[in-house]
């Protein structure tokens, strides 16, 4: 069983930065891909990026493209996101979730493991 543990969200201002951490345990998740989605009031959950076991690919929703970034630590059994050029359309709730098939899919549905989520928020 993988428990995941985000941190990191925060109160900040528009164009600020913020870097979100997801910490595995349990077992290692270097052999997962790894995902971040959001989820605002009154809204579906989203995707926002995902990468691979390895960290040699990722992907991005276009909402987020050039402004996040998701990197990993197998080392530490760790999951990043760094978002820059933060706004306020960006404030939610992040979860991040572990994918054991490897898939690195944009669908919620495809993620066995989930974190209890981080709240960001984003003034303008």
């Amino acid at each position: 069983q993988v428990q995941l543990v985000e941190s990191g969200g925060g109160l900040v201002q528009a164009g600020a930065s913020l870097k979100l951490t997801c910490a595995a345990s349990g077992r290692t998740v270097s052999d997962y891909a790894m995902g971040w989605f959001r989820q605002a009031p009154g809204t579906e959950r989203e995707f926002v990026a995902a990468i691979s076991w390895s960290g040699g690919a990722t992907y991005y929703a276009d909402s987020v493209k050039g402004r996040f970034t998701i990197s990993r630590s197998n080392a530490k059994n760790t999951v990043y996101l760094q978002m820059n050029s933060l706004k306020p359309e960006d404030t939610a709730v992040y979860y991040c979730a572990a994918d054991p098939a490897g898939d690195m899919s944009s669908w919620s549905i495809a993620y066995d493991y989930w974190g209890q989520g981080t709240q960001v928020t984003v003034s303008s």
